[in-house]
């Protein structure tokens, strides 16, 4: 069962191995697939998949920033081709379809390079039929989670459960709509973003993302 309640991590990996616990019922299944959403969910997930004992790979996914806020997601993309604009957002905001292609342009570019080096040429992980459980490190606005679950969806699987150390109230709610499952360790009430609930969040950089993947 989720705990609604507002704690703070110590970091990362601390938080995997946290909600690792609270995946134990997918411990030693071989049907258990975990997908990080690389950077940030990828020391996450690995602590997830390592207690469980499951395989583990990533889901590169961007978020499409706003032109004038790149930090406020206006939309995302993911590397198996799904994309999820904010239609709302972006016609209140007057953002213009050429501004959306050239963030879309840059997004998919930087994509492509994380794809190329993260995996090095090694294919994705096979998904049909089975449990797969998405990790981020948190949900704000949930939008590259939301993109990620479509990717998922359209390669067949039994059971597409999101999981994360904290959500925003909102995007919790929501995401039920579009998964069978989110499981979130914390659901504050005040949520102004992930970083709050961590006392390290430091940027993960594409060095510990190797780092991870070398490991597998």
């Amino acid at each position: 069962m989720d705990s609604l309640g507002s704690f703070r991590f110590q970091d990362r990996v601390e938080a995997g191995k946290e909600l690792g616990k609270a995946l134990s019922k997918y411990r030693g299944s071989s049907s258990t697939l975990v997908l990080a959403l690389p950077r940030g969910g990828v020391p996450v997930g690995f602590e997830v998949a390592r207690f469980l004992d499951v395989e583990f790979d990533i889901l590169v996914v961007r978020k499409l920033g706003l032109p004038v806020s790149p930090e406020y997601a206006m939309g995302a993309i993911c590397g198996e081709g799904a994309r999820l604009l904010n239609e709302q957002l972006v016609k209140r905001l007057g953002v213009t379809a050429e501004e959306i292609s050239q963030v879309e342009k840059r997004e998919r570019a930087e994509l492509a390079r994380r794809e190329s080096l993260y995996r090095g040429g090694r294919p994705g992980p096979l998904m049909e039929n089975r449990k797969v459980l998405i990790v981020d490190d948190g949900l704000a606005t949930g939008f590259t989670m939301r993109v990620a679950i479509m990717a998922v969806r359209e390669a067949n699987p039994a059971e597409v459960i999101v999981a994360v150390p904290v959500s925003a109230r909102d995007s919790y709610e929501r995401l039920q709509e579009f998964s069978d499952q989110v499981i979130s360790l914390s659901v504050p009430e005040e949520f102004d973003c992930v970083g709050q609930f961590y006392q390290d969040f430091s940027p993960v950089s594409d060095e510990e993302v190797l780092q991870i993947m070398h490991r597998l």
